[in-house]
C-alpha cells in the first residue's frame, strides 16, 4: 500500500506571506470547502468585499495603524498628489473582513434583508512581524449576523454553535468556545469601586495572569494601575472563574465582590451570560465554555466574547474570535449591530501542517492516468481521457510514450491510483488498480470509479 503524500509548506524568500506544496494547498482546500457547506447548512450568504478600503476607515480605532499596507502607483500622476497624503483618498489593504463588512452593510443597506447573514472567507493583509502563527497575508473566514436596529440575543448563541461545529468538521484536534461578556467585566469593576478610564488597563494587565502568574499581575495592579490590593485580589479572582453551568458561574461572580454591590450593568451581563451557557449547554454540550479572563476588544465589543483553544495546542493561542457590537455601523439615521467570530484560516493551517497532523492521499486531483503506448496513437489515449472527464472522473495523459513501467512509475510517484492502458489492434482497453495490482477490461464510457478515489481524501493523524 502506497504511504500518504506529505503535506508541507513551500519554500520562500519572503517571509509573512504562505504558500503551499499541491498537497498542502488540497488541505487547505478541503478545510475552506468544510466550512463554506457547514455555513451554508445554516443560512449564511456568501459575500466577497474589496480588497482595499479608504485608510480613514481602515485607521479608525487607531491601533491599527501600524499593521496597515498602503497602496500606490509606481508611476503616480504628479496631479494626485493629494491622494498621496489625504487618509479620506489614500487606499490601504484591509486588515481584517469586519471593517470592510461593515462598510459594504452601510452601502447596500437598502438592498439586503435583516436579520443578515453572511459568510466571508477571502485573504487580508497585516504588516506585522513575521513568526509562527502570525503572517503578513492569510486567509480569515468570519460569519457575521446584522440587524437593522436590534438583533436578539438568541443570535449571540447561533454564532458559536456553528462555528464549534464547522471545527468539529476539521481533521483537528478538539477546539472548545471560551465566552465572557463585557457587561460582566466592566460591571464587576464598577462594582469594586475601579473607574471606567482604568477599566482597559485592568483587563489589559489581567490578561497576563497565564503569562506571569498571579503576584505579578497583582503588583502591577497596584503599583502601575492604581488598584488597592483588595481590588487586584478580587479581579485575579473574577479571572479565574469558568464552568458550564450558567447559575454556577454566575453564583461566583457575586461571591466575588465580596459584599459588594452589584451594578444593573453586572446582572444584565451575567443575566446574558448564564442564558447563552445554558443555550449552548443543551444544544451542544461541552462546546461552550465561561472563561472570564477574556479581555478582548472592550474598546470595540459591547457584549459576548469568543476565544477559542485547540487542545494539545493552547500555546497557539487563541483560534477563532469575535463577539457581539452593538454599533457594527451605522449610517446616521439607522445603525447596525452584529456579532460574529472568526478563523485566521492561515494560522490554523500552519499548524496543522507543520506539525503532521493531517496526511492527503495523493497530491493530485488526479484519479487515472491514461498511458501512452507510442506517439503515433497518442489521440487514443486523448479520447479515453476526455471520455473520463466527460462523466467527471480526473484524467490525466502520459507525458511521453515510455515503456509502462516508466509511466506507472510517473502514476506512483504522483500518488495516481489508476493506470488505463488503451487496447492494441481492436483489443480491450484495461485499467490497473496500481496499489493492489487487479487490471480488469474497461470501457471509458462505463467503468465505475470506486467512489473512494475520486477525490483525493483527508485523514486526520493519530497518535
Amino acid at each position: 500500500m502506497r504511504t500518504m503524500a506529505q503535506v508541507r509548506q513551500a519554500l520562500s524568500s519572503l517571509s509573512g506571506f504562505p504558500e503551499w506544496l499541491p498537497a498542502g494547498h488540497i488541505v487547505e482546500q478541503h478545510f475552506v470547502d468544510i466550512l463554506r457547506r457547514t455555513f451554508e447548512l445554516h443560512g449564511f450568504s456568501g459575500i466577497q468585499t474589496r480588497a482595499v478600503e479608504p485608510l480613514s476607515e481602515l485607521t479608525k480605532k487607531g491601533e491599527t495603524s501600524k499593521e496597515v499596507y498602503l497602496l500606490s502607483r509606481l508611476q503616480a500622476d504628479p496631479a494626485d498628489a493629494e491622494s498621496e497624503t489625504d487618509p479620506r483618498k489614500q487606499l490601504g489593504l484591509h486588515f481584517d473582513l469586519t471593517v470592510p463588512f461593515a462598510r459594504y452593510v452601510v452601502d447596500n443597506a437598502g438592498l439586503l434583508t435583516f436579520p443578515f447573514k453572511r459568510y466571508q472567507i477571502q485573504k487580508v493583509w497585516r504588516g506585522e512581524r513575521p513568526q509562527e502563527g502570525r503572517f503578513r497575508e492569510f486567509i480569515q473566514a468570519d460569519i457575521d449576523i446584522v440587524g437593522d436596529g436590534a438583533l436578539p440575543l438568541h443570535h449571540d448563541v447561533e454564532v458559536p454553535l456553528i462555528m464549534h461545529e464547522a471545527l468539529s468538521a476539521l481533521p483537528v484536534p478538539a477546539v472548545t468556545i471560551h465566552v465572557s461578556n463585557r457587561k460582566v467585566a466592566q460591571g464587576f469593576y464598577q462594582s469594586i469601586g475601579i473607574d471606567t478610564d482604568r477599566l482597559i488597563e485592568v483587563l489589559r494587565v489581567v490578561d497576563k495572569l497565564d503569562k506571569i502568574g498571579p503576584e505579578k499581575v497583582a503588583a502591577e495592579l497596584t503599583q502601575s494601575v492604581g488598584t488597592t490590593a483588595q481590588q487586584a485580589a478580587q479581579a485575579l479572582r473574577l479571572a479565574t472563574i469558568t464552568g458550564t453551568d450558567g447559575q454556577d458561574v454566575s453564583d461566583q461572580v457575586l461571591r466575588a465582590l465580596a459584599g459588594a454591590e452589584p451594578t444593573e450593568l453586572l446582572i444584565e451581563g451575567l443575566a446574558e451570560l448564564t442564558a447563552l451557557l445554558e443555550a449552548t449547554g443543551r444544544r451542544r454540550p461541552g462546546a461552550v465554555i465561561a472563561d472570564l479572563k477574556i479581555a478582548r476588544g472592550l474598546d470595540y465589543y459591547t457584549g459576548t466574547v469568543y476565544e477559542s483553544f485547540m487542545a494539545g495546542h493552547e500555546d497557539l493561542g487563541s483560534v477563532c474570535s469575535g463577539g457581539r457590537y452593538d454599533s457594527l455601523a451605522t449610517n446616521g439615521k439607522r445603525t447596525f449591530p452584529g456579532v460574529g467570530i472568526s478563523i485566521g484560516l492561515s494560522r490554523l493551517l500552519a499548524r496543522v501542517i507543520g506539525e503532521g497532523l493531517v496526511q492527503v492521499s495523493r497530491a493530485v486531483p488526479t484519479t487515472v492516468l491514461v498511458a501512452v503506448t507510442d506517439e503515433a496513437h497518442r489521440c487514443a489515449s486523448d479520447a479515453v481521457a476526455d471520455a473520463l472527464r466527460a462523466r467527471g472522473i480526473s484524467a490525466d495523459v502520459a507525458p511521453s510514450a515510455a515503456k509502462f513501467g516508466k509511466q506507472i512509475k510517473f502514476a506512483d510517484k504522483r500518488g495516481i491510483p489508476f493506470v488505463w492502458f488503451p487496447g492494441e489492434e481492436g483489443a480491450a482497453d484495461t485499467v490497473k488498480d496500481i496499489r493492489s495490482g487487479e487490471q480488469v477490461d474497461a470501457d471509458p464510457h462505463t467503468w465505475v470509479l470506486p467512489e473512494a478515489d475520486a477525490v483525493p481524501t483527508i485523514e486526520k493523524v493519530t497518535d
